[in-house]
């Protein structure tokens, strides 16, 4: 029986990880869930992710792939509840997928979504789920922001520095403040995004809900190209990996 790749799809609580990938000093949740599945399957296996969340982000729709050989497809397609028997209570695998053998997690994804939650009061239940801000800024104003992203596509401000990407240029497609509860949610939705872009860019939004920068400053922003322009990385804890979309997986 020939080897056989498969998507993986996930949810996890990022606060006690130090992102998805594997580092050589910390706990991750790539880490943790290759283990549990070279148990199951009685065989290394090494997953590949849709990309990389850091230290402390959650995902609640994430998707890597593997290979595994010499097992029946109904079998690894029923093996869920063992991983998840294998796994920590923060990480949960919710389907397997069998797909083509060329197959890509990262490669093949056309967009990706992403929320942020803010919150204005104290709460003990939202505590590395939600950031907690203590004025309220104008979501008008940061909605009216939000929407500019949509006129452009080099994002290197919002970027963190000597990454080993060939382009910094993304497509954003929704990027829009919701009230949510006693707080908001910021959705935005793109192609691709860089490391760090999602919080760079929240903190920069809220520079203009506090009114620290105009509309005018922060078209300069983007249009400078330079990260040390545009503002500070909010916490990991707020941020959600939320949706990725492929065109053979429904």
């Amino acid at each position: 029986m020939s080897k056989k790749r498969y998507f993986i799809q996930l949810a996890y609580d990022g606060s006690l990880y130090h992102g998805w990938q594997i580092q050589p000093n910390a706990i991750t949740v790539q880490e943790l869930l290759d283990k549990a599945m070279s148990v199951f399957f009685r065989q290394p296996i090494e997953t590949l992710g849709c990309g990389r969340t850091d230290a402390g982000v959650h995902a609640t729709d994430f998707y890597a792939h593997f290979d595994v050989e010499g097992i029946a497809e109904t079998k690894v397609l029923n093996a869920i509840s063992g991983i998840n028997a294998m796994l920590p209570y923060q990480i949960a695998a919710k389907r397997i997928i069998p797909v083509h053998d060329e197959a890509h997690a990262r490669f093949d994804a056309t967009a990706r979504a992403y929320k942020y939650y803010l919150h204005f009061q104290k709460d003990p239940f939202k505590v590395n789920r939600s950031w907690l801000l203590k004025d309220k800024p104008d979501m008008e104003l940061m909605n009216q922001a939000a929407a500019l992203l949509l006129n452009y596509t080099d994002f290197s401000c919002f970027s963190k520095s000597n990454t080993q990407t060939f382009t910094n240029n993304c497509k954003i497609t929704k990027a829009v403040f919701e009230a949510d509860e006693d707080g908001l949610v910021f959705t935005i939705q793109a192609d691709r995004f860089l490391r760090n872009m999602v919080r760079a860019i929240m903190g920069t939004l809220v520079q203009i809900g506090k009114k620290e920068i105009n509309l005018d400053a922060f078209k300069a922003i983007i249009e400078s190209k330079n990260r040390s322009k545009a503002g500070q990385s909010v916490p990991a804890c707020g941020l959600y990996l939320v949706k990725i979309d492929y065109p053979y997986i429904r």
